[in-house]
């Protein structure tokens, strides 16, 4: 009897993955799925905390793929490793801080590591020609497939007619007749396959839930940095950047301004490493202080968190501040007007 041959497919959580792994799962091969943590990838608690999103699905995508598949998925963390891919892209970023070449090559080399020390034969991804204008492009999928080491055990389902024949393909481990040449940015292909495999509820199709793809989340990122006189982060940045209004009236400080009651919850954990502040006589947002404030930093700060409570018309507003070992004291301020706040301050 022959051996039955097992590949490692890489599940973002997104329509293509899903699809891709499926079609490999007809031809009688054993998958099992790996997703890699970045921190940037993760939007179904972003969900889970705005009310604007509460009627969108709260769930791990790439969890719940798996699940549909009826596969295993490994969830690996590679928080600490992915810092250098973001920080120096050997190929350069997309339209925002997206290093989206080198991030799959990235990743698909870490896919190889496990593979081989798994005794996997083999290597999916959902890509398609064309796609992506950065990573999915004809001329530089060769280079995925090169860099990252892989080579012909990286498997593409939905376009593999449309690239040269991988060794899995060659071996006939897989039909190259029962895969796709699927290629370009519509995605009406894909939904037609997924309608044809049963699939009805899926990630949006147009994909995509890093945040490295976002101009404003970028922007925050970028001012992160500046701020701080480095390039580097955390994962309570990452986290804390998805969240809030971020304001800087001046350099070396800024507020993260709870724009409704799930995100205060959700920033209420951070209290213990941020100066904070809540109105205290009339309803109003929480607010972390992030940097190194002096007094009257704190005071215009105040003053700023007045403006977005229900005290905003008042004469003066009682905000209690916090350190961050919990001791309290309260101080009284005039709210800003909206004209007093510049939109240079918005980040």
């Amino acid at each position: 009897m022959s051996q039955q041959r097992k590949a490692v497919a890489l599940i973002s959580g997104g329509l293509d993955s899903m699809l891709a792994t499926k079609a490999i799962l007809e031809q009688g091969i054993h998958v099992e799925g790996i997703n890699f943590f970045t921190g940037f990838c993760v939007e179904g608690h972003t969900h889970a905390i705005r009310k604007q999103d509460e009627a969108k699905t709260k769930r791990n995508n790439s969890l719940w793929v798996a699940e549909q598949l009826g596969i295993k998925l490994h969830i690996i963390d590679i928080i600490e490793e992915y810092k250098q891919v973001l920080l120096n892209p050997k190929h350069g970023y997309g339209a925002n801080l997206n290093p989206c070449l080198d991030c799959k090559i990235f990743m698909v080399n870490k896919a190889k590591q496990w593979m081989a020390e798994n005794g996997f034969d083999f290597i999916i991804t959902g890509e398609v020609v064309g796609q992506r204008p950065m990573s999915q492009r004809k001329q530089t999928m060769p280079i995925v497939a090169a860099e990252s080491g892989a080579d012909d055990l990286l498997v593409r389902p939905l376009s593999a007619q449309n690239l040269p024949a991988t060794l899995p393909e060659r071996e006939g481990w897989i039909s190259r007749e029962a895969l796709f040449g699927f290629s370009g940015r519509s995605r009406k292909p894909q939904m037609a396959l997924a309608k044809q495999y049963g699939f009805s509820d899926y990630a949006q199709p147009a994909g995509g839930c890093c945040f490295l793809t976002d101009a404003a989340y970028s922007q925050k990122l970028a001012d992160l940095w500046q701020a701080r006189g480095k390039r580097d982060y955390d994962l309570d940045d990452v986290m804390l950047l998805k969240v809030g209004r971020h304001i800087r009236p001046k350099p070396h400080f800024k507020l993260i301004v709870a724009r409704e009651d799930g995100e205060a919850r959700f920033m209420s954990g951070y209290k213990k490493e941020f100066v904070s502040m809540n109105c205290a006589s009339h309803r109003g947002p929480l607010v972390l202080i992030d940097g190194t404030p002096d007094e009257d930093d704190l005071h215009l700060a105040a003053r700023i968190l007045a403006r977005y409570g229900q005290g905003r018309d008042a004469a003066n507003v009682d905000v209690t501040i916090r350190d961050r070992q919990g001791n309290e004291r309260q101080i009284s301020v005039a709210p800003l007007a909206a004209d007093q706040i510049p939109e240079a301050w918005f980040v």
